[in-house]
């Protein structure tokens, strides 16, 4: 028996009888509870009038619960243990020391007992830190008590499933290329793998950063930025215990498929999960009272390739790529995004004031305020107050004046009165109506003049919208928010960070890769991000890519043409381009290529440019096939089989073999399309061209 082995049946020895502790323990607590319960409902209605008793035996129950809960908290965690206990073990001598210990590195801490020495080490402890930053001879990390120096004599990789030692061996690199290459390797899965047994060195600096209070991350499509990100919350909750957790965390990201992607890894690392929304649904159900519906981003896309399709296709010869997608509707999309908007706001708000309010004398019983006085209040005393909400704060002072006069405070239908004469000084309190002010004012085309239940929101005035009301209404309290991750940062334009700036002012992980932005041009937030979020912003860049074969990464980049990325070197076949009369031939070759099943892979995409020609394939293959899905904008998970989307929506994913399907090469985002289709394929890529 080899060391590892030795060590791991011991370790399985124990975490069996860890468990059988606690399931007598959840035993004997669940008894209490019942007991509990029965007491409180057979004697509450006898229990001392002022309630002491009743609230002592309430908060007895609660307190058992908890304890309840902690304890199947800990069981679910040890018995995922006994599948795989470590993945990884340091051999390390303190300064000064003769003998050195033995650190074995999992996924979570394991004990003999509660309080005692662990048998296993968290990988996010500060002893964890050896086993992913350095190589054999000297080491150090920090501990509570200060930094621990000394040497690493050796270190040991392990694979383990089923509770059996697949492999070990001792390593002298970091966390060696074969494992990397093995775990690469591995066909895809409908959810995003953790990383733990082979977090890189500059991948676990990101993780465990607590000084920055704002990390950029910019990073190579797959070089691990989001399993990075989900690792790092996943370490801050275990370092901040007690003062943050689960509630206290929100994730943006792009669309629900990909939240369903993501939502196993947290758990998977012992935390619980975190609330997850798209920046667009949290727009809209601010907006809700403005107007009945609104676009999202992917309408805003579809038109936007559309109308560069058409331009493409009425022009004579030749394009200018940088020129061809500038119609009246993207100049107006884009200065509605951009810093000049927000200017034009600053503007407008200055010579609002005067237009939005007809000043008048309000009288309540006796009492009367002249229009000068509350003029005056409007604009001295309380300016600081957002012009919507100011008109409260000056009848709020009225109201004090009235109750400190008559000595009594002013009934509900009163204070509706008095509320109603001071809300009829605005001339409008309808945001929609303002925006079309603003609009008039720096020479846009204004909305149509309807009714709250008959407006839908173009995608391009949703956060110009949701700007000028938050700079109209207060902005909604998100303190309970201390950490926010940005996904896919490149596709936030320069105004949604402005509003982001304004509602969050917690720490921040914000990740993407400019070259995946789907708009008609590259964009580099990098550029701006710094000026809206002020000094406190670390840039950091991935430059190391894991997803692809060699022969696949290539070929992405000789599309999108950067420099300065590596690449892991795992080969595989060549990227085949294939020549196809129709579309139907396109299907029929992808079809023909697939290899799903007990032999093959797991997935497999058939990826398009527009929603239209996606739908149309779909309804294609599955009159062929039973194991194909279809992944739009209501989707809400990823399945295994053959995967038909568009490859906006594919965004994040990865599949085993990706077939990409047609696209129009003279519009402007063919190479945003191509470059993301491509780095969706994890070890096959077929590239598909129909048409005249």
């Amino acid at each position: 028996m080899s060391r590892g082995s030795d060590f791991l049946k011991y370790v399985i020895s124990q975490l069996k009888i860890r468990l059988q502790t606690l399931d007598e323990t959840i035993c004997e607590v669940q008894k209490d509870i019942a007991k509990m319960n029965k007491y409180y409902w057979e004697n509450y209605t006898e229990m001392d009038q002022y309630g002491y008793e009743n609230y002592d035996n309430q908060q007895a129950l609660f307190g058992q619960v908890s304890v309840s809960q902690e304890h199947q908290r800990q069981r679910s965690r040890y018995r995922k243990m006994l599948d795989s206990p470590f993945f990884g073990s340091v051999d390390f001598l303190y300064d000064g020391e003769e003998e050195p210990e033995s650190f074995y590195i999992g996924i979570g801490n394991f004990a003999r007992e509660r309080g005692g020495v662990p048998l296993i080490y968290d990988w996010r402890a500060p002893v964890s830190g050896l086993f992913y930053d350095f190589d054999k001879g000297a080491a150090s990390y920090q501990a509570p008590a200060g930094e621990m120096e000394g040497e690493i004599l050796s270190k040991w990789q392990y694979k383990i499933r089923g509770g059996r030692m697949l492999y070990e061996f001792e390593s002298d690199m970091k966390i060696d290329d074969d494992i990397l290459k093995q775990e690469l390797s591995a066909n895809s899965d409908t959810q995003l793998k953790n990383i733990v047994r082979t977090i890189q060195r500059e991948q676990n600096a990101i993780i465990r950063n607590t000084k920055d209070k704002v990390l950029i991350i910019q990073g190579a499509a797959g070089s691990g930025k989001t399993s990075i990100a989900l690792h790092r919350i996943a370490y801050l909750l275990y370092h901040n215990r007690g003062s943050f957790n689960s509630s206290n965390i929100l994730i943006l990201s792009p669309n629900s498929v990909f939240s369903d992607y993501i939502s196993h890894i947290l758990p998977e690392l012992g935390e619980e999960n975190i609330q997850e929304m798209s920046f667009d649904l949290f727009a809209y159900r601010q907006l809700k009272e403005v107007a009945k519906d609104c676009e999202d981003r992917w309408d805003q896309i579809e038109k936007q390739m559309q109308r560069a399709s058409q331009k493409a296709s009425e022009g004579e010869g030749g394009f200018d790529r940088k020129n061809i997608a500038d119609t009246e509707q993207d100049k107006s999309y884009q200065w509605k995004q951009s810093k000049e908007y927000v200017a034009a706001v600053e503007g407008f708000l200055v010579e609002l004031e005067d237009r939005l309010v007809d000043f008048k004398d309000i009288q309540y019983g006796k009492m009367v305020k002249k229009a000068e006085d509350i003029l005056h209040m409007f604009y001295f005393r309380f300016q600081n107050i957002p012009l919507l909400s100011r008109m409260d704060a000056v009848m709020e002072y009225f109201v004090d004046e009235c109750e400190t006069l008559w000595g009594r405070n002013l009934a509900e239908e009163e204070l509706e009165s008095v509320k109603e004469q001071f809300g009829s000084m605005y001339v409008t309190t309808d945001i929609y109506e303002i925006y079309n002010w603003l609009l008039e004012e720096t020479g846009q085309k204004p909305l149509l003049n309807l009714p709250r239940e008959e407006r839908i929101l173009a995608y391009e005035d949703v956060y110009p919208l949701l700007y000028l009301k938050y700079r109209l209404l207060p902005v909604a309290d998100h303190r309970n928010i201390r950490h926010l991750v940005i996904d896919e940062m490149q596709d936030y334009s320069y105004l949604q960070y402005v509003i982001l700036e304004r509602m969050f002012s917690c720490n921040m992980t914000i990740l993407g890769d400019r070259a995946q932005t789907v708009d008609a041009e590259v964009q580099d937030v990098l550029t701006f991000l710094p000026d809206i979020l002020g000094k406190k912003v670390r840039k950091l860049e991935l430059n190391r890519s894991y997803r692809n074969t060699w022969e696949i990464a290539e070929y992405a980049n000789g599309i999108a043409k950067i420099q300065g990325i590596q690449y892991m070197k795992r080969h595989g076949r060549n990227v085949e381009e294939i020549q196809c009369i129709s579309y139907v031939e396109a299907i029929d070759r992808s079809l023909e290529r697939v290899r799903l099943g007990e032999d093959g892979y797991e997935t497999a995409a058939i990826l398009v440019m527009t929603q239209q020609e996606a739908r149309a394939i779909y309804e294609d293959v599955r009159r062929r096939r039973s194991d194909v899905s279809y992944i739009d904008r209501d989707s809400e998970c990823f399945q295994k089989g053959i995967t038909v989307t568009t490859f906006y929506m594919a965004k994040g994913l990865e599949f085993d073999q990706v077939f990409v399907a047609g696209g129009d090469e003279g519009s402007p985002f063919f190479p945003q399309f191509m470059y993301i289709c491509a780095t969706r394929a994890l070890h096959e890529l077929y590239v598909l061209r129909y048409g005249p």
